[in-house]
């Protein structure tokens, strides 16, 4: 299961906080979340700190979401590594974390 938790950044920015699994249906539900996002001309960013697993669809879709531009960050040091060896840019640094929920 993927539980994802939107939160508004300003006028066009929207963080999608996932907690859980990316896999099979719940990668496609994301991808077709973020692409309507995308298509009302809204600024995209993954926050994948709640994530545990992701299975191969979801590392498909977040390639695929990666070259539309969406900023993939918050991720574990395994997942993110997993995530760069795919080719997907992932944010590591800490200093732009204003974008999680305390």
């Amino acid at each position: 299961m993927l539980r994802v938790v939107r939160h508004d950044r300003g006028a066009h920015r929207v963080v999608l906080i996932l907690e859980g699994r990316i896999v099979m249906e719940w990668a496609d539900m994301l991808e077709e979340e973020c692409r309507a996002l995308i298509r009302s001309g809204y600024r995209v960013v993954l926050d994948l700190s709640g994530v545990v697993f992701i299975g191969p669809r979801g590392v498909d879709v977040l390639s695929r979401l990666g070259w539309a531009g969406i900023e993939i960050k918050g991720c574990s040091p395994l997942i993110a590594d997993l995530l760069e060896q795919e080719g997907i840019t992932v944010t590591r640094t800490i200093e732009d974390m204003d974008d999680t929920v305390a």
